[in-house]
């Protein structure tokens, strides 16, 4: 039950609201009760003061007796209130005269009518005693003044019933008892309905996701709206699904062509193979010629491995760099060096041009290799009496590396794709179809290089006239040096 986001949401939005309830409730029953004693203590002292005046009065009035306990009795007659009593006692605490005509009330409760009066004599002027005391099975509110006639000391106790005041406060207690947990039922119903309704979302983008899977990869949730939180998270997991299926289509592309590539090479081995072995009387020419396929074959097919290896080490992150310190224009040279012969086989011009000292500190196996795949597709693809020149320079706070020749060029729309793995342009291509053997992994392995370097590698112009391929790495004391690989 509590597993619920629903039950959980409703439960915190009931507890929520009935804090706030009691809360409200509280104060408010403490508001109306300190107003309550607030308004009848003031009252009190009025009634005390008027009681006062009328007892100072008659007693100067030539009229009257002049007699203490008849001015008493005036002034009660006078102030006859209802639910309101008036005592006095004089200085030992006897009483004189009470408007309470109930001896009972008198006998029961003169002991707390003596600390009432005990407490105005001993409080300071300025303070005024005030007490709520139960007599008769009723609550009262008790105010004593002290005042003195003719010499003597007297105390005024003044008792006013707080009967309707408590029926007051009872029935708004007993309102809030009745509305509080009306409010409380309402406030769960209520949220229970709110918190279905604004997760109901939630729940049908979870029945969809759990339907989503390989085969239907390419359906995505619906978006009720998008400007909301429910709408975003929507959005989110669609871009998400976007991301997985577009790495599940380079997957399955990348599968498909593996195995394409590694069908050729292992049919050829299978089959060179079985011609090899079918006539036993063959000539130790043909057996070498045949084992000269097998090997060049074999070079192929773990050229590929190899790659692909690499590749996926790449993706997971399991290729380690072993940064060491050398010259980038030494490599580079070294690099072109080692293509001259295969450069003039095919009567191709191989150039180098290089800034003198260009420290690094890099890979530097990556590095060459890199080298290495530039300058095979470089001569791969340019054509007999071709010029294929290397260039190493600084600029700013990168290297430069170009690598450019003078082949026939990429196609415009096929440019985009050029550092896919597995892509080949030789359909573009059709004169050096037979002669590349490649199996479209060197550029996709040479962008992963330079990435790796915190560097790029890009085409920077592809037409008739050649093409030119840059690799840009950061030199040393740069931003985004290679000495944090």
């Amino acid at each position: 039950m509590f597993n619920s986001v629903r039950v959980r949401l409703t439960l915190w939005h009931v507890g929520v609201v009935t804090c706030v309830l009691l809360i409200l409730a509280g104060a408010t029953l403490f508001l109306l009760q300190s107003n309550s004693l607030r308004r009848i203590d003031n009252s009190l002292e009025d009634v005390a003061d008027a009681f006062l005046a009328t007892v100072r009065a008659e007693l100067h009035d030539p009229d009257s007796s002049g007699h203490f306990k008849d001015s008493l009795t005036i002034a009660i007659q006078e102030h006859s209130y209802r639910e309101t009593s008036f005592s006095v006692f004089d200085a030992d605490g006897n009483l004189i005269l009470s408007s309470n005509t109930h001896p009972a009330f008198l006998d029961s409760e003169l002991p707390r009518f003596n600390q009432l009066r005990t407490q105005a004599i001993a409080d300071p002027p300025a303070r005024h005693p005030f007490r709520t005391m139960p007599a008769s099975g009723h609550l009262y509110r008790g105010y004593a003044r002290s005042f003195s006639v003719e010499g003597k000391n007297y105390t005024l106790v003044v008792l006013q019933s707080m009967h309707g005041e408590r029926e007051f406060l009872e029935a708004v207690t007993q309102t809030y008892a009745l509305l509080i947990p009306l409010a409380v039922l309402l406030a769960g119903l209520g949220g229970y309905f709110l918190a279905r309704r604004s997760l109901s979302p939630v729940v049908a983008m979870s029945s969809q996701a759990g339907r989503i899977g390989a085969e239907n990869l390419h359906d995505r949730l619906v978006v009720r709206n998008t400007k909301d939180e429910l709408g975003h998270l929507a959005q989110s997991f669609n871009q998400l699904l976007d991301r997985l299926d577009e790495s599940f289509e380079h997957q399955r592309r990348f599968v498909a062509d593996a195995s394409h590539e590694l069908r050729t090479p292992v049919a050829i081995l299978s089959g060179e193979a079985e011609v090899a072995l079918s006539r036993p009387d063959r000539a130790p020419e043909e057996y070498r010629e045949s084992l000269e396929i097998l090997r060049k074959e074999a070079i192929r097919l773990r050229q590929i491995v190899e790659n692909l290896f690499t590749l996926t080490r790449a993706d997971i992150g399991q290729y380690p760099l072993t940064p060491t310190s050398f010259y980038l224009d030494e490599l580079a040279a070294d690099s072109v060096r080692n293509f001259r012969a295969l450069a003039q086989a095919k009567q191709i011009t191989l150039q180098c041009e290089t800034t003198p000292e260009l420290p690094i500190e890099a890979d530097e196996s990556l590095l060459r290799r890199m080298f290495v795949n530039l300058l095979d597709n470089a001569i791969k693809y340019t054509p007999s009496g071709g010029k294929i020149n290397v260039s190493c320079s600084r600029s700013d706070s990168f290297y430069a590396v170009c690598v450019s020749d003078n082949g026939p060029g990429i196609p415009q729309d096929l440019q985009p794709r050029i550092f896919e793995r597995f892509f080949r342009v030789e359909k573009s291509r059709p004169n050096l179809e037979a002669t590349t053997g490649g199996a479209g992994l060197g550029l996709a392995i040479c962008r992963w290089i330079a990435e790796a370097h915190h560097g790029r590698l890009e085409l920077i112009h592809s037409d008739s006239t050649g093409s030119t391929f840059t690799f840009f790495i950061p030199a040393p004391n740069s931003p985004d040096s290679p000495r944090s690989v």
